[in-house]
């Protein structure tokens, strides 16, 4: 998983009703202000090219998630990643954003009261990121495009038993979606500001010499009672799949979990394994 080193890795945050109170980092927002109460608190660094320090550790892993050497929970976290092309004018602002490809992705977090930042829960070096191998590609980021019909399903395996970790969901249940994503997006780098959990993200672009190609995580879904309770352990399995609604329900989404056989049309799978380094 070596192509995406000179893509900047970002994230949205709270892009999923209940996540952040879920996870227990709503308080961490206590302070942000936004136009849309129901809408994303702002976007974070985990992987900034060409960075020195943490940021610049490249985290992107597709089979394993490495344990942090820190003692603190660490949760996987369920989402879609949109593999996306930016484009800037001659200051260095974004003034576009093209989502190209979709997958399935882990933006696995650390679980820790008093970081300063939410980049400090998101990268703790190599392998503490997932984004599944095969990618879907976008006709259209809009209503009537292939990502209308797509849901998202995570589970956990543990000692040989298969858990739901986080709901089956729809995409298009993400808070911001389509148009109205991209055009917060497209704000948010550009004018974000270093202030309480956030990070001046308009800046890191900039250091990072404009790169011209990003990894979009959308925003974790909602955890079932067992993913919201449990916490990764040395052994377990973490397997988040996007799958086409319209050729797949849930039980045979459940029966490829159990095998770990994706290799069929219309899903972006990933699996990894929990390992301690």
């Amino acid at each position: 998983m070596e192509a995406y080193k000179n893509y900047v890795g970002l994230g949205v945050a709270g892009n999923f009703a209940l996540h952040l109170e879920q996870a227990g980092e709503s308080v961490d927002f206590k302070d942000i202000l936004t136009e849309d109460p129901n809408g994303p608190k702002g976007m974070f660094p985990f992987y900034v090219p060409h960075r020195e320090g943490q940021l610049g550790i490249y985290p992107i892993s597709s089979d394993t998630i490495l344990l942090a050497n820190e003692t603190c929970n660490v949760q996987p976290e369920p989402e879609v990643a949109l593999i996306c092309d930016f484009f800037y004018d001659g200051e260095g602002n974004v003034i576009e954003i093209t989502p190209k490809f979709f997958g399935a992705y882990n933006d696995c977090s650390l679980r820790k009261e008093g970081a300063a930042k939410i980049s400090h829960k998101k990268n703790w070096g190599e392998a503490s990121k997932g984004l599944s191998s095969t990618l879907i590609p976008i006709d259209t980021f809009e209503k009537g495009g292939i990502m209308d019909s797509y849901r998202i399903a995570s589970f956990l395996r543990r000692e040989g038993m298969l858990m739901r970790y986080g709901e089956d969901v729809e995409l298009t249940g993400y808070s911001f979606f389509y148009g109205k994503l991209i055009e917060w997006m497209k704000k948010q780098i550009n004018t974000q500001s270093d202030f309480g959990p956030l990070e001046s993200i308009g800046s890191y672009l900039k250091e990072a010499r404009n790169p011209a190609h990003a990894i979009i995580s959308i925003g974790a879904t909602r955890y079932t009672h067992f993913g919201e309770t449990n916490f990764l352990e040395e052994g377990d399995e973490v397997i988040v799949v996007v799958y086409d609604n319209n050729k797949y329900c849930m039980n045979p989404i459940l029966s490829m979990a159990n095998s770990n056989a994706f290799e069929v049309e219309g899903i972006s799978a990933l699996v990894q394994k929990v390992v301690r380094g």
